[in-house]
């Protein structure tokens, strides 16, 4: 039986932000580089209190990224230790780029540099093992 992510200590949530490609070839994802663990990462980031996951993963997309978008289908959760030990919990879900918010991103502390890229060129870049699990199930997703 899978784990409920209600139960995690630590709750976050997340995205694959997806657009067609430049020339209508296939598609993009974006990534987002942390200056802090000097990382590549898929956007995500800790619930607010009284927040919902759904409301979160918009959220941190937005804050992360510049975009906005809408949520697609939800991913499966993944499950990890965080730097402090604490059980932390990811829920994902695929969102669609809005065109209009395109060139929407400011770095600041959390997040210094986005990149778009083909999913196979994002796995390759992507730092963690379980972050290339979610692009490769979302990718599998986009092309059903």
């Amino acid at each position: 039986m899978e784990p409920d992510p209600e139960l995690a200590e630590v709750k976050a949530a997340g995205a694959v932000v997806h657009r067609p490609a430049p020339g209508g070839e296939g598609l993009e994802v974006v990534l987002v580089h942390r200056p802090r663990y000097d990382d590549w990462s898929l956007p995500k980031g800790k619930l607010d209190p009284d927040e919902s996951w759904e409301t979160a993963a918009l959220r941190e997309v937005h804050e992360e990224t510049g975009q906005r978008g809408r949520l697609g289908q939800e991913l499966d959760p993944v499950f990890y230790a965080d730097r402090k030990g604490r059980r932390k919990a990811v829920r994902y879900w695929l969102v669609e780029a809005d065109p209009g918010s395109s060139d929407a991103f400011e770095v600041d502390d959390e997040v210094d540099e986005v990149r778009w890229l083909s999913p196979p060129a994002a796995v390759e870049r992507l730092s963690y093992d379980i972050d290339r699990g979610v692009l490769e199930q979302a990718t599998r997703a986009l092309r059903a």
